[in-house]
């Protein structure tokens, strides 16, 4: 006699199966796409790293402009897709916008991506983060 055997329990209870991820990290995952996919052009690469190295002062758009040397028009462009995905900010001094890198983003957004590789399966160790950005 075979006896049928439910294969999704089997796995479960023995553990063969990957546990499903934290339901509100799984509801994150579009909007970390997101802010990847801003950053991945070369120019909007270099404005996130010119602002990280003005941090926290930043930038106004001129200083950045003359910095790159990208034309102002497409330069308004990255700027408008970095702070649609919360990557920078703006504010307003008189006639000009001063940008600034948002730290808190950009720290949540690597927290996701080393999240799993330095607690659950040691992948990275913490300290080797630190030494890739020196």
């Amino acid at each position: 006699m075979i006896i049928p055997v439910d294969r999704k329990l089997y796995f479960c209870n023995y553990r063969n199966m990957a546990k499903p991820q934290n339901r509100r990290v799984l509801d994150q995952i579009p909007k970390y796409a997101d802010m990847l996919s801003a950053m991945g052009t070369e120019p909007r690469l270099r404005i996130m790293q010119l602002l990280l190295s003005a941090h926290p002062e930043g930038l106004v758009v001129g200083d950045i402009q003359e910095e790159l040397d990208i034309p102002n028009s497409t330069l308004s462009h990255h700027l408008e897709k970095l702070k649609n995905e919360d990557l920078v900010r703006v504010q307003r001094e008189s006639t000009f916008l001063r940008y600034t890198a948002n730290s808190e983003a950009l720290q949540e957004l690597l927290s996701f991506l080393y999240s799993e590789c330095c607690t659950r399966n040691k992948a990275i160790r913490p300290e080797e983060i630190v030494q890739i950005s020196k």
